[in-house]
């Protein structure tokens, strides 16, 4: 068993190592930032099937659950918590730092952003790195409300999260989104995702609901697109 401390930067350490093979073959094969998550999730999956022979892993230590998944602040629950801290953070980079600009200039128009003066395969590649260190961190939370790591959790997640980003006022075709606009668009799925079981729908119904959701929202982030 290693200390907390240790658990944690090792989690973190993962998705900075998946971070930087996708920003490689992103910026050094020049294959889309979209295909390259898409085949190295698969591959990620087949590593961790592998490393764990399709078994959960416990989690035991009770202040690693406490901190960052099924614990309270008083009467806050500690998700609560780290959602305002990463927004807060996210909400900072992205509109206070030369990095968060630039990389808003690179997915609106991205030969503007290199005749610009941008490094282009800089952004992109610390992007990927940010990203997958974003989902390490959302791992260890999971790893913590579950009190156990399996590498089924998040696997459905995915759809949910690209309606979240759109329905929070992102451009699909990139250049346009706020962290806080994300935020609300979680809000916003989840509610909808609550609102379907109170409804009573069957697993396929829900699935059928969000598919229509997320359609919905890609349609009208591209006609606003066009519009402009």
């Amino acid at each position: 068993r290693a200390p907390l401390p240790v658990a944690v930067l090792c989690g973190l350490g993962v998705g900075l190592i998946c971070g930087v093979i996708n920003g490689l073959i992103l910026t050094k094969c020049r294959i889309p930032a979209f295909i390259v998550t898409l085949g190295t999730s698969s591959a990620f999956v087949g590593v961790a099937r592998a490393l764990t022979n399709l078994e959960a892993v416990p989690v035991t230590n009770e202040t690693f659950n406490n901190i960052f998944g099924s614990g309270n602040l008083w009467v806050i629950p500690t998700l609560f918590l780290w959602t305002i801290l990463i927004t807060v953070i996210g909400q900072y980079v992205y509109t206070k730092t030369t990095f968060g600009r630039s990389t808003l200039a690179v997915g609106g128009n991205e030969s503007a952003a290199r005749y610009s003066g941008i490094d282009v395969d800089k952004i992109k590649f610390w992007a990927m790195v940010i990203c997958a260190v974003a989902a390490s961190c959302a791992g260890i939370l999971y790893t913590g409300r579950m009190h156990g790591a399996r590498y089924t959790y998040g696997e459905n997640d995915s759809m949910n999260i690209i309606a979240a980003v759109v329905i929070g006022g992102t451009s699909f075709s990139g250049g346009k989104g706020t962290v806080i606009g994300t935020l609300i668009g979680s809000l916003v799925i989840g509610m909808l995702n609550n609102g379907l079981l109170l409804l009573g729908l069957s697993v396929n119904e829900q699935m059928i609901a969000r598919g229509l959701v997320i359609v919905l929202a890609v349609s009208l982030s591209l006609r606003e697109k066009i519009s402009d």
